[in-house]
């Protein structure tokens, strides 16, 4: 792929696939079309003040997270109040049917040029794949860590769909970590793609009415080192309120 890419390209993509692998330089130039990344080092240094996710049914403990949520729509980001994470369990048999409250995105980084140009450049891909929207907007930090004889599970519940219509995947950074590949399936489970996440700005875009995703488990290369992967996930669903 190309070192540039632009959101109409990309749509046809994801139009075609029904989702997208793209590697960091492409996947930057489709960011930067849309706005700046001035506090992108701020940002990424964010994932390090990440709460404990308590919901997991697993009782594992190697997922931190902050969420915020937002109403988008072209030239209009809003964030809204604090509010609970909701999947039924038709989505995430492992964690869902309740609702799940985590601690809020820092007002600095959902505030932040990093995060406006992310959301506006997803607006404007989802905008052309589903005709403009007035968007929910969710915003997951995840961080997934990984340990000797433990790993960390990126996607605890398996291959699956979020229930929303669009979502994107950004890779912040990983640090001795090993595997974690991503992997999509249509519906009857045939698999699709498969792509890892190395550098920051990789990135996998999916439908989610067409499309099933799910990551494999990550492992430290030096157990005897701290290990994480740091993502982004951004989730788009028609704001029917």
């Amino acid at each position: 792929m190309s070192a540039t890419l632009d959101t109409e390209t990309l749509a046809e993509e994801v139009r075609a696939a029904g989702f997208a692998f793209v590697p960091a330089p492409p996947m930057r130039s489709v960011l930067e079309a849309h706005g700046p990344l001035a506090d992108w080092d701020a940002f990424a240094a964010s994932w390090d003040d990440l709460g404990l996710d308590t919901y997991m049914a697993d009782g594992g403990r190697y997922r931190k997270r902050r969420h915020a949520a937002f109403a988008v729509s072209a030239g209009r980001i809003v964030r809204k109040p604090p509010q609970a994470h909701y999947q039924s369990r038709d989505y995430n048999s492992l964690n869902g049917g309740i609702a799940r409250w985590f601690d809020p995105v820092l007002p600095a980084v959902a505030g932040g040029p990093t995060m406006h140009t992310i959301l506006t450049s997803c607006c404007a891909l989802f905008d052309r794949l589903s005709g403009p929207q007035s968007w929910h907007t969710e915003v997951h930090q995840f961080r997934i860590e990984a340990r000797a004889g433990a790993a960390g599970r990126p996607t605890p519940e398996g291959m699956h769909r979020d229930g929303v219509d669009h979502v994107l995947v950004l890779l912040i950074g990983r640090t001795n970590i090993r595997e974690g590949v991503t992997t999509t399936h249509d519906l009857s489970g045939r698999l699709l793609g498969s792509f890892t996440l190395t550098e920051p700005f990789d990135a996998a875009l999916v439908d989610d009415h067409r499309v099933m995703h799910g990551v494999t488990p990550v492992e430290p290369i030096d157990p005897g080192k701290p290990a994480h992967r740091d993502v982004l996930v951004v989730t788009f669903r028609r704001d029917d309120a």
